[in-house]
């Protein structure tokens, strides 16, 4: 089975608003998102299919073909509209990044010859994205940033082992990072809110359980969580993933950025990647 994407940009507005609700708990709940006027986005799409290899033509589906479907379904139905003025989905369902992917999902599932649709992921922004895959749940990710130093170094390997495996990153005064955090929850989209869980909810709880203790911190010498720890991006990224998820039922997986070229993820099954 092979596996290829195409991302198609559009642009739209929208509003977050239930009608039956009051004024405040429109904003309480939605905050900026109420905007009576509406607010926008540049939305960036990933469609990915799978298939197999056509042994004469050397392709799985031609990409044109794939761009044409997908950018002519965007185009029509979601490119410069105010969503949940002018599209009838949209009218009866509050138009989140988790409700459009699930949307777009369902509107493109069957269009393509050849291959069949595996993924589609949304970016509303750098912070925040939703996708679905077929069989799975709708997931929503979203992206959070902290400072902090570490040192990599093992009780259990001599000095000169330390240095070898770490080299300068066994630096005895530490170095550090601007390490980004994605947070990924998964769950069928509330039938009112159009939303797996509310963002200021997650927010909250990353930023009590996670961030408060992690950033501007030297991860060695400033957390209980890595006293007994060598801190590493994959034990990081474990540490984090069991921090919330007694806060979060909803938690998919973490992943965590240590550079623009380090990445690292853990969905608690036991393995790292």
């Amino acid at each position: 089975m092979l596996y290829l994407s195409r991302r198609i940009d559009f642009s739209a507005t929208h509003v977050y608003r239930v009608p039956a609700w009051s004024e405040e708990e429109n904003r309480r709940v939605f905050g900026k998102c109420n905007n009576p006027s509406g607010h926008g986005h540049d939305y960036k799409l990933e469609i990915m299919v799978k298939g197999t290899l056509n042994e004469k033509s050397g392709i799985v589906v031609n990409t044109t073909e794939i761009k044409q479907i997908a950018h002519s379904f965007v185009s029509e139905e979601l490119d410069g509209k105010f969503l949940d003025r002018e599209h009838p989905f949209f009218q009866q369902r509050i138009p989140t990044t988790e409700n459009l992917v699930h949307y777009i999902w369902h509107s493109l599932e069957n269009r393509f010859e050849g291959c069949e649709l595996h993924r589609i992921r949304l970016h509303e922004n750098h912070y925040l994205s939703a996708e679905m895959e077929g069989g799975s749940m709708t997931r929503l990710t979203r992206k959070y940033h902290f400072c902090a130093a570490h040192r990599l170094h093992s009780n259990d390997l001599s000095p000169e082992e330390n240095v070898a495996l770490f080299g300068k990153c066994n630096n005895p005064h530490g170095h550090g990072h601007n390490y980004y955090l994605d947070v990924t929850v998964q769950g069928e989209p509330d039938p009112i809110t159009g939303m797996i869980i509310h963002l200021s909810e997650l927010d909250e709880i990353v930023e009590t359980v996670v961030l408060d203790k992690f950033d501007h911190k030297h991860l060695n010498l400033d957390t209980e969580e890595f006293k007994d720890l060598n801190p590493t991006s994959e034990v990081v990224a474990m540490v984090i993933y069991n921090m919330l998820h007694p806060h979060l039922p909803q938690l998919h997986k973490i992943g965590l950025w240590e550079t623009e070229k380090n990445y690292f993820e853990y969905d608690g099954t036991g393995e790292q990647t």
